[in-house]
């Protein structure tokens, strides 16, 4: 007695899983310019890596002799799979059948996805598209909820935040739990034309509100770019899978190991010229700071992340001599540098990313403090940035802090940590406030009094601006040294070397990681 009808049965369920929601389906979603999620799982990772798990989840109907009628498959696929030959995890919902909103089979892999890479500690990567629960009822009428004893289905989600680097795009409408999950990243990518995120749709949201938006209007690229719900914004699937590749290459596969060391070309003793200049002497001109920073880490090794949001601070990856690091910097083309509400978000996130996968800190610092006036006030900015200095003073990774120019107030203190290598260019300032805020508080009467007030309110910035110069605090020993701005980069890299055995003491998971 053989098993073949069994092994029939199997090889007919698995085509009807690989079949998916049919021809005319998958047509459908082809015409609105998307992949189905088994073209992207083949388009993300290396070729024939990728092992399914799950292959004949789903629903069949069988007759009363035991032969399968019907067969539906679970509409989430999930599995083991390479990418540029490190091992991940990898899901998404299947949108050509019900839109992606799971069923039975569907919902228990989707779950599933999270503890796989757990088990195996390896990054997850989710391709999300498609809706939360429904108020639909299929043909069963059994048990109705999960079991009491069940563990919160949030707690491996958010578990795995501490374990292993996460990544998520969104590359079609995503609604209600898969939103949820976008959110619970460590990296997160929406494409710009196609992708919608949303906690309710258009329906719900005129049925409760009375108010009549399309998807893109309530949860499109624009709205969330600037939310700090999308890290990033990709301009197709494409380039979503190419931002996930890069940002998972700075990272280790789970925090009991370290990022590798790539091997580089870029010479650890390059200075650039052009770094002399790259400051203006005028104290009251910004500057380019990715500029700078790209003449400063390894050749294209800058990755940054979340640039709309926050922007007066830009945070992403780098590499010096090919070792991951994070990078802290001011913008000083949006208020100065000044950290704002959302800047401050921004950075505690970084930093919490940055301790729990143990890559070191690079700050390049031209803070002149708090955002000030009453958007400020009424968004709670000190609120937020005391979190920011919390975070960066009790953060556990080494930091290594260039004062490139302004250093001022407590705002400051975000961009300095325990032990930290503080250096400083010449033409830093550092103190309790900027120069101009000071001087127009501490000599408003005496301002206010002159025959000439521009003329002594000038004076008294010049004279005191030459107080706020770093090298008397240099002479005093209170950076560890004033450089020459083209020995940032030969300095960093050494640093970079003497961190390395600080950095085998930081494996494992730390007390405080990741919060979304």
């Amino acid at each position: 007695m053989s098993w073949e009808k069994e092994a029939e049965e199997i090889r007919k369920m698995r085509m009807a899983a690989k079949a998916q929601g049919g021809d005319e389906a998958i047509k459908a979603h082809h015409a609105k310019g998307r992949l189905t999620v088994r073209e992207r799982i083949d388009t993300l990772l290396d070729q024939q890596s990728f092992q399914e798990q799950g292959r004949i989840a789903g629903s069949a109907e069988r007759d009363d002799a035991g032969n399968i009628t019907a067969f539906s498959p679970a509409n989430y696929i999930t599995g083991l799979g390479l990418v540029d030959g490190r091992r991940v995890a990898v899901g998404g919902e299947d949108f050509t059948l019900k839109g992606g909103s799971p069923n039975a089979a569907g919902l228990r892999k989707s779950v599933f996805a999270e503890e796989l890479a757990s088990q195996y500690r390896v990054p997850l990567i989710r391709m999300l598209e498609g809706g939360g629960g429904s108020v639909a009822k299929g043909k069963s009428t059994g048990t109705v909820g999960s079991p009491a004893y069940e563990k919160p289905r949030f707690l491996s989600i958010s578990k795995l935040l501490g374990e292993v680097p996460v990544a998520s795009a969104a590359l079609g409408p995503v609604a209600g739990f898969p939103a949820a999950r976008f959110a619970a990243s460590h990296f997160s990518v929406m494409t710009r034309e196609t992708a919608q995120l949303l906690i309710a749709g258009p329906a719900l949201v005129e049925r409760a509100l009375n108010i009549k938006l399309t998807k893109e209007e309530l949860g499109g690229a624009k709205i969330h770019s600037r939310n700090a719900v999308a890290a990033n914004i990709a301009k197709d699937e494409e380039d979503a899978f190419i931002q996930i590749r890069r940002f998972l290459s700075y990272l280790p596969g789970n925090v009991w190991e370290l990022a590798s060391v790539q091997a580089t070309d870029d010479p650890v003793d390059r200075m650039e010229e052009s770094l002399l200049s790259i400051v203006p002497k005028n104290r009251r001109l910004p500057f380019k700071i990715r500029n700078l920073i790209a003449l400063v880490v390894d050749r294209e090794s800058f990755f940054e992340m979340g640039k709309h949001y926050g922007p007066g601070l830009a945070t992403g990856f780098a590499r010096l001599n090919g070792q991951s690091v994070g990078v802290i910097a001011n913008d000083s083309y949006y208020y100065a540098g000044a950290m704002g509400a959302d800047a401050a978000q921004k950075v505690r996130r970084f930093i919490e990313l940055c301790d729990t996968f143990h890559l070191p800190i690079v700050n390049f610092t031209d803070e002149p403090g708090f955002m000030i006036g009453p958007d400020s006030e009424k968004d709670g900015t000190i609120k937020y940035g005391t979190s920011a200095v919390a975070a960066a003073v009790m953060s556990v990774v080494p930091w290594a802090t260039v004062i490139i120019k302004k250093a001022f107030g407590v705002a400051a203190a975000a961009h300095f940590s325990e032990n930290g290598y503080v250096l400083a260019w010449p033409s830093a300032e550092m103190g309790p406030l900027p120069v101009e805020g000071g001087v127009a508080v501490a000599y408003r009467r005496q301002i206010e009094e002159a025959d000439d007030p521009e003329k002594l309110r000038a004076e008294l910035e010049e004279r005191l601006a030459a107080q706020q110069s770093p090298f008397p605090r240099a002479e005093s020993f209170s950076v560890h040294d004033i450089i020459d701005p083209r020995e940032t980069r030969p300095a960093l890299c050494q640093w970079v070397s003497w961190i390395q055995p600080q950095l085998d003491q930081l494996k494992g998971p730390v007390s405080f990681s990741f919060r979304p």
